[in-house]
C-alpha cells in the first residue's frame, strides 16, 4: 500500500521507484547501485551482468526502470531491451547507458523501445534525474544524444519529402506541436512559440501519442523524422 501523502506532496512523489541495473562491469553495477540506493524514493531491486535472462529478472524484481548497458558479451542491451518490450502487461522503462554517443546504437536503442539514453560519463545527478524522469512516464535524451540522433537520420538515404499518410489523423495544430517536439523544444518553449498555455501543449502531446499509438516523446521524435514531418536539414 502506498503511504499517505503529506500536505503539498503528491502520491507520485511518495511512490518508491524500483530500479534494476544490467551491466557487465561489476564496479559499474556496484557504483550505480550505491548512488541510487542513497537517494530518497529510489531502491535498487536487482542487478545482472548480462541481458541473458532479463525477462526472469524483471518478473522477479518488478522494477519500474531498468538501467541497461548496451554492449554485453552474451545478450546485448538492444536484444534485452526488445525482450523487455515484448513482455505482457506494462513492462519497465529502459534507460540505455553507454560510452558511445555518436554511432548507430542511439537510433537502434530507441527503436528497440528504450525510453532514455544516457552516457556513462554523465554527472551523477543526471543519472538520478534520468531515473526519476523515465519512471514518471517521460522520455529522456541528453542534448548530445539528440544531436547524434538527428545526424544519424540525416545520413540515411530515401528520406520522405513531406508528412506521410500515417499522420493524417492529426490536426494542423497537432502537427505543429509534433514538429516542435521533434526539434527538441520543451513544452514551455512550444507554449511560448504557439501563444498557448503549457497545459494545452501537454494535452496536444497526449492526443498525438494516443492517435498514433506511441509510447512517449522519444517515439514521437522518431516518427516525426521517419514520416517526413521534420527534416534534419531545416
Amino acid at each position: 500500500m502506498l503511504p499517505h501523502s503529506s500536505p503539498g506532496t503528491s502520491a507520485d512523489e511518495q511512490r518508491e521507484i524500483r530500479v534494476a541495473i544490467v551491466d557487465d562491469q561489476s564496479m559499474i553495477r556496484a557504483g550505480f547501485a550505491a548512488l541510487l540506493d542513497a537517494q530518497p524514493g529510489i531502491t535498487v531491486v536487482g542487478t545482472a551482468e548480462d541481458g541473458l535472462g532479463i525477462t526472469d529478472l524483471v518478473r522477479r524484481t518488478q522494477p519500474d526502470v531498468v538501467l541497461m548497458d548496451i554492449r554485453m558479451p552474451k545478450v546485448s542491451g538492444l536484444d534485452a531491451t526488445r525482450a523487455i518490450g515484448a513482455m505482457p502487461g506494462t513492462p519497465p522503462r529502459v534507460v540505455i547507458l553507454t560510452t558511445f554517443d555518436a554511432d548507430e546504437y542511439i537510433f537502434s536503442a530507441l527503436r528497440a523501445g528504450a525510453s532514455g539514453f544516457l552516457l556513462k560519463d554523465s554527472p551523477p545527478e543526471e543519472l538520478i534525474h534520468a531515473v526519476r524522469v523515465v519512471a514518471s512516464g517521460e522520455a529522456l535524451l541528453s542534448p548530445r544524444v539528440t544531436r547524434s540522433l538527428i545526424a544519424d537520420y540525416a545520413a540515411r538515404p530515401h528520406r520522405p519529402s513531406g508528412p506521410g499518410p500515417e499522420l493524417s489523423e492529426l490536426t494542423e495544430r497537432e502537427l505543429e506541436v509534433m514538429g516542435a517536439v521533434a526539434r527538441g523544444y520543451s513544452n514551455a518553449e512550444i507554449a511560448s512559440e504557439l501563444f498557448v498555455s503549457e497545459q494545452t501543449v501537454k494535452t496536444h502531446v497526449s492526443r498525438i501519442l494516443s492517435k498514433l499509438g506511441l509510447r512517449d516523446r522519444t517515439q514521437m521524435v522518431i516518427t516525426a523524422y521517419e514520416s517526413g514531418l521534420v527534416r534534419p536539414d531545416r
